[in-house]
């Protein structure tokens, strides 16, 4: 994360933020299901599978099965496309326009959240190295990590400032699941439009970026 700069920690931080709204509703809308969380998905269906609620671990592993999809994807995308973050982003911003369709028209809930999931997989490409992604931006449990050791190095007096990346996108998914929850209550369709919107202007900021790199 510390290699990354700061015009890049900027979209990380805004699409953070989105993954948090997006993830808020999935959750909503499936009364407990992770869009962008998979660890908590993956807990869910191993609690569930032998017991009653089998049905809640499939749908469970299905939705963990798009968001492996979704990186799969985008990890071709790295290897195919050039500039590929603005192409990623935008067929992001396009599959969760589509899952806001299907809320507008009604049921296929399950389905909605296996489009959020490719997509919010998919995002997590953005910045590799290695073939690991050098920004957690969908899932906390690495930005915390990262947080905590960067507070070891500010005890220890390695560095000062290593903790504001990490502690910038947690707050950034958390606020943005705050407001995700906030957003639901005017119904599903408008808050996953707004998130479209919202990764349609990241990739214009990610299109111009690449741009100016030329």
């Amino acid at each position: 994360m510390k290699d990354v700069d700061r015009g890049s920690l900027g979209v990380s931080a805004a699409l953070a933020a989105i993954a948090g709204f997006v993830d808020a509703i999935g959750f909503l809308d499936t009364g407990g299901l992770f869009v962008s969380f998979m660890s908590g998905n993956s807990t869910q269906a191993a609690v569930e599978v032998l017991g009653p609620g089998a049905t809640v671990a499939l749908a469970s592993a299905g939705i963990i099965a798009a968001f492996v999809f979704g990186v799969a994807l985008g990890g071709v995308a790295n290897a195919l496309v050039a500039r590929p973050r603005p192409w990623i982003v935008g067929g992001a911003a396009i599959i969760v326009g589509g899952a806001a369709g299907l809320a507008l028209a009604g049921d296929a809930t399950l389905w909605r959240a296996g489009l959020l999931a490719v997509a919010m997989g998919s995002v997590n490409t953005l910045f590799l190295a290695d073939g690991r992604a050098r920004v957690a931006i969908t899932y906390s449990t690495g930005t915390l990590v990262s947080l905590g050791l960067a507070l070891a190095s500010l005890v220890t007096g390695t560095s000062r400032t290593g903790w504001r990346r990490p502690l910038l996108l947690w707050a950034a998914l958390a606020s943005g699941a705050v407001v995700g929850a906030v957003a639901h209550r005017a119904g599903s369709a408008p808050a996953l439009t707004v998130a479209a919107a919202a990764l349609v202007l990241c990739a214009v900021v990610l299109r111009r970026g690449s741009r100016r790199v030329r």
